[in-house]
């Protein structure tokens, strides 16, 4: 008699709202996989750590599952380090495929068997993508070659490995993964368990009565309770007389929301005395529940699609909450991002509105740059020429400039320094003060460490003299353009373009606000000076004008340097792109894949033709507690097999389907 199909036939109308759902999911994944959540704020680090488990989980488990829905169920058998999960799933099989020892971690490389008509499921990337792929032949060498804990280039290299292992002891439409142990001293092994049970359509988690309550195991299966994983508990090494210990753990599945697991005892007098392991192998007796059970599932495409579809819709579910979840903490991200920026925005905008203040105060005209100036326009004899008249003053002008050219360059050395102390003071107190707001605040401090931003940098000096340099070029050009378009002041022009500059520096800078005493006198006289000698070449308007225009090149290089400083703090969160992190489209996306999911399963719940029940649902649910016999079995009188292996037994497994053919003949 031939196996029967391992699904039933799948319905087109169920078929068209699962591509709907996998659209839906896709979309998702490539949304998640674009997220950033780099600055530390409130719930970062656990939604990265979310974050990472919700793309992997879409990677290694639903994806492929609902690409592929009648891949075979995936057990993934795993638990506590040395509570027997490889001798577990050899004595279900009936012959080593997984190597168990005192040495742990043990199971150094996960071994998935499967029925050899199933090859083809596992043998590609259909499901853990991440994982290479090795193909063992006989069950016995593939123990061994567990045993020594690799084999290959994926063990030369340290990389993680799926052992393939074809068993006819499994029915068709059924797979077991021996998962690494989930307290691993070993955090890569940790990982790929929890990687592992991720991708699983049904956790068998094995625990012992000594162990049953540590919190690790727990932390896990809270996890598999959040997502509605199909779950099943073998509860080992149970001593004679201990049954209360079930019944603890019995109460603790419906604490972690897991009332409905099954939960299997195996009791410890099955691996003692004259029951000891025969061969590495548990005796029947003591794995005859568990294999019935299984076996079920093995023998029942629709009892498996209702696991199946059971665990897949919870992993939905939890993923869409995941999602949202991430999505919030996204946007506290970009929260942080706008509260950082501000910070660098505001403080390099007082600092400009600083350099503003006192370039406009009279401020500059005080020490160097007035006693320059003084040098430079001499007496009063030269004033009382220019207020003799335009005409005339033009041709004081001229003979001025005549006299005395070696005296306006100093007069601009003067107000550069001037003007570079002012420019490095304010640019010097923004940083400080952006580096005070950064560091009280957990986002910013995490981004401070190992960036020396406290202060300017040394070359910042340079960079302002530059600056200044070349702003002192701007007026001297407006000086110059301002002569060339009128005809009449070309002569001074000609003789004057740096006393002339040196003027209209000097007026950009006056007012008396901020000066007292004898100050006022002097600097507004100083003004005056400058204002009348360019009234005189270029007449009042054209004196406005110019003045506007040098200022407003003043503070717009002025602000170059000054967002050139702030670039330093807000690079750090350009670099990780925190503006948008992309949180509106994962919560679009997560509202697609719930609709979509609702539809699907709205789908699914209308009987088709061919069905005999609902595919929605759990087996598990509602399902007590077996106790297997304390009563050791005896091994089969099986052949022996090769020449140097051991011999092999028939396994549960196979033995029930080879009792239900021969009734099915009888019949």
């Amino acid at each position: 008699m031939t196996d029967p199909d391992p699904t039933p036939a799948p319905d087109p109308r169920d078929e068209a709202a699962a591509r709907e759902l996998v659209d839906a999911l896709e979309a998702l994944r490539a949304r998640l996989g674009v997220l950033r959540l780099p600055l530390e704020t409130p719930g970062a680090a656990a939604a990265r750590i979310d974050l990472r488990q919700a793309t992997g989980q879409l990677d290694d488990y639903l994806l492929p599952r609902l690409r592929a829905q009648q891949a075979p169920l995936l057990v993934v058998v795993g638990g506590s380090t040395g509570a027997g999960k490889s001798t577990l799933v050899n004595s279900l099989l009936g012959e080593p495929v997984s190597a168990p020892g005192v040495l742990r971690p043990t199971t150094r490389a996960p071994v998935l068997v499967h029925h050899p008509l199933d090859a083809r499921w596992f043998t590609t990337d259909r499901v853990l993508p991440g994982l290479a792929r090795v193909t063992a032949g006989h069950p016995a060498d593939a123990a061994r070659t567990a045993a020594d804990g690799g084999s290959g280039a994926a063990s030369a290299e340290g990389a993680a490995a799926l052992r393939l292992v074809a068993s006819e002891a499994l029915p068709q439409g059924l797979a077991l993964l021996d998962a690494p142990d989930v307290d691993s001293v070993e955090t890569a092994n940790r990982e790929l368990s929890a990687q592992l049970l991720g991708a699983a359509d049904l956790w068998l988690f094995v625990t012992t009565a000594a162990r049953y309550a540590d919190a690790v195991p727990w932390d896990l299966l809270g996890q598999a309770a959040r997502r509605r994983a199909q779950v099943a508990i073998v509860l080992d090494r149970v001593d004679p007389g201990a049954e209360e210990v079930a019944g603890d753990l019995r109460r603790m599945t419906v604490e972690h929301g897991l009332g409905d697991a099954l939960v299997f005892v195996v009791g410890e007098a099955a691996e003692q005395g004259s029951g000891a392991l025969v061969d590495g192998l548990l005796p029947e007796a003591a794995v005859a529940e568990i294999a019935t059970w299984l076996s079920g599932l093995g023998g029942d495409p629709e009892a498996r699609a209702c696991v199946i579809a059971a665990t897949r819709d919870g992993v939905v579910d939890d993923l869409v909450r995941r999602a949202v979840a991430l999505a919030e903490t996204a946007d506290g991200q970009e929260v942080a991002d706008a509260r950082l920026r501000d910070a660098v925005r505001r403080y390099h905008a007082e600092a400009l509105t600083q350099v503003e203040a006192a370039t406009s105060d009279g401020a500059l005209l005080r020490g160097e740059v007035l006693a320059r100036w003084q040098d430079f326009v001499g007496t009063g004899e030269f004033f009382r020429a220019v207020e003799a008249g335009v005409g005339r003053a033009r041709d004081a002008v001229v003979r001025f400039f005549r006299g005395r050219p070696k005296e306006a360059p100093q007069v601009e050395q003067a107000i550069a320094h001037g003007l570079e102390s002012v420019i490095l003071d304010a640019a010097e107190q923004a940083a400080e003060r952006t580096f005070a707001a950064w560091r009280g605040d957990g986002a910013g401090a995490a981004l401070l460490e190992g960036l020396d931003l406290a202060r300017v940098p040394a070359a910042l000096r340079t960079e302002v003299a530059e600056q200044i340099r070349g702003w002192q070029e701007d007026v001297l050009s407006l000086v110059r353009e301002q002569g060339e378009s009128r005809r009449g002041t070309a002569r001074a022009v000609s003789f004057g373009v740096n006393a002339l500059g040196v003027s209209l520096m000097v007026i950009v800078f006056a007012s008396t606000a901020g000066l007292t005493g004898a100050e006022i006198g002097i600097a507004g006289g100083t003004a005056v000076v400058a204002q009348k000698l360019l009234e005189a070449v270029f007449g009042d308007e054209a004196v406005r004008r110019l003045a506007a225009q040098a200022k407003e090149r003043l503070n717009g290089r002025v602000d170059a340097v000054l967002r050139g400083q702030a670039a330093r703090y807000t690079a750090q969160l350009d670099a990780l792109g925190t503006q948008d992190t992309g949180a509106d489209g994962v919560r679009a996306a997560a509202h697609r894949v719930a609709s979509a999911a609702r539809a699907e399963r709205s789908a699914r719940a209308v009987p088709h033709e061919g069905a005999t029940r609902p595919w929605s649902g759990g087996l598990l649910r509602g399902a007590g507690t077996f106790r297997l016999p304390d009563t050791p079995g005896g091994a089969d009188d099986a052949p022996a097999g090769e020449e140097g292996a051991p011999a092999r037994r028939a396994g549960w497994w196979s033995r029930w389907r080879s009792r239900d053919r021969h009734e099915e003949g009888d019949q």
